[in-house]
């Protein structure tokens, strides 16, 4: 064995696959050993796994959220939006804009039969309803091929499954702002056949949007004209800054413009926290079972002072001790870190299957669109992100390598013969 053998030769793979494999007398060791090959593949599969479930939680949210409200919202200061239809033609030419939609939004209490509750109810033009993706996409019962003919409206299927009604029922709608008396203002009762029902697979929308033809809304709400806001749809969700001043000379009056990013900033920027702790959090399992490796690591290295100190008097250099310990613990990290990717990749792809089968086993549904805002579990990997995991995983694994394989190297062979 020559001192001038070329680094990561043969024999020290061969030394290091060696010391991998289960004895009974290094019993011990191998145990250490496979619980950090276990500790990091479940660190990496979990992040993996959760960073993903984060992301789709992200795009879920942004797509229905944005879908159905629109990223831009131009609402009359001074004086009422008569004029919308010129206003909404205006805008919807800007570059950039896919649609501008005029709306009146109210509050009314809803109720059938059986039950009522709180509701939103938003006017819109008969033309513009199937413009609008997130609800003509997701008709559950009935059609909307009728809208505007009639007084009929369109209901969420959560808020229809709480007031129990289906397609073709009368839904009661109660507004205190009602017909003006001698004796005051009297609340607004009425009836209207449930056209159809949609479900955007977001549940706080389900639960209380109700679409009604814009001039019904505007005799419902009192409003001479007008609507209370115009809802714009950009191409492009993160162009919200750069439209913005354009729609703002567009309209020719003073307006007050919203946009998504400021109505649900807390909203998103509560999950971007949440993810990067979430991150932080799990990324200790893989310090946890890289630190692990560092322990094996060290117990192997006393256990086999007899051997390095035969090795070392056979012409190994030290550097070739270094490196066989090297690939011992970097082969944990890396086959766990691989391990790891692949069971977060089948984990996560088949993320729903995964939630059918413990809520079958476990006899209860783990996933309550109610209580959770999303329908389904989502998930959206992202490979950057992916390959950040790797990347650390693999640092954190041959970190953990250096100061065992050290050690190994230094190791006096005189003193190791004398007490091996």
């Amino acid at each position: 064995m020559s001192s001038a053998t070329r680094p990561f030769a043969g024999f020290e793979w061969m030394l290091a696959l060696r010391y991998l494999r289960t004895r009974r007398r290094e019993g011990f060791v191998s145990v250490i050993a496979g619980f950090s090959f276990i500790g990091i593949m479940l660190g990496v599969a979990t992040l993996i796994i959760v960073l993903s479930v984060m992301n789709g939680f992200r795009s879920e949210l942004l797509n229905k959220i944005v879908g159905i409200n629109g990223h831009i919202f131009v609402a009359p200061i001074d004086s009422p939006l008569t004029d919308y239809d010129e206003v909404a033609m205006r805008i919807a030419e800007l570059p950039g804009v896919r649609r501008a939609v005029p709306l009146v939004e109210g509050q009314a209490f809803a109720s059938s039969s059986e039950e009522g509750g709180g509701v939103l109810v938003r006017g819109v033009r008969p033309d513009d309803l199937p413009r609008i993706d997130a609800i003509t996409d997701n008709i559950r019962q009935g059609s909307i091929d009728n809208f505007g003919e009639q007084e009929g409206v369109l209901i969420g299927q959560r808020l229809a499954e709480q007031l129990g009604l289906r397609a073709g029922d009368t839904l009661t709608l109660i507004s205190p702002r009602g017909a003006t008396t001698a004796f005051g203002t009297a609340p607004r009762i009425k009836g209207y056949p449930v056209e159809a029902i949609f479900e955007v697979g977001m549940t706080e929308f389900d639960n209380i949007f109700v679409y009604m033809p814009l001039e019904e809304a505007q005799t419902y709400f009192n409003r001479a004209g007008d609507v209370s806001v115009i809802e714009v749809f950009l191409d492009d969700a993160d162009r919200v800054f750069q439209a913005r001043q354009a729609i703002s000379a567009a309209v020719e009056r003073p307006v007050l413009l919203t946009d998504w990013t400021q109505r649900n900033r807390t909203f998103f920027a509560a999950l971007e926290v949440e993810r990067n702790v979430m991150f932080i959090i799990l990324t200790l399992i893989v310090l946890v079972a890289a630190l692990n490796i560092v322990s094996g690591l060290i117990m192997l290295v006393k256990d086999k002072s007899h051997d390095i100190a035969i090795l070392r008097t056979m012409g190994a250099t030290r550097g070739a001790i270094m490196r066989v310990f090297l690939i011992t613990g970097a082969s944990i990290g890396i086959v766990g870190t691989i391990a790891g990717l692949i069971l977060g990749l089948v984990f996560t792809y088949n993320i729903e299957a995964v939630q059918n089968f413990f809520s079958w086993v476990l006899g209860q549904d783990l996933w309550d669109p109610t209580v959770r805002f999303l329908s389904d579990i989502p998930a959206e990997i992202d490979p950057s992100e992916v390959i950040a995991v790797l990347v650390m995983a693999f640092v954190l694994s041959l970190l953990a390598t250096l100061y065992p394989s050290w050690r190994a190297a230094r190791l006096d062979p005189v003193q190791a013969l004398r007490y091996g």
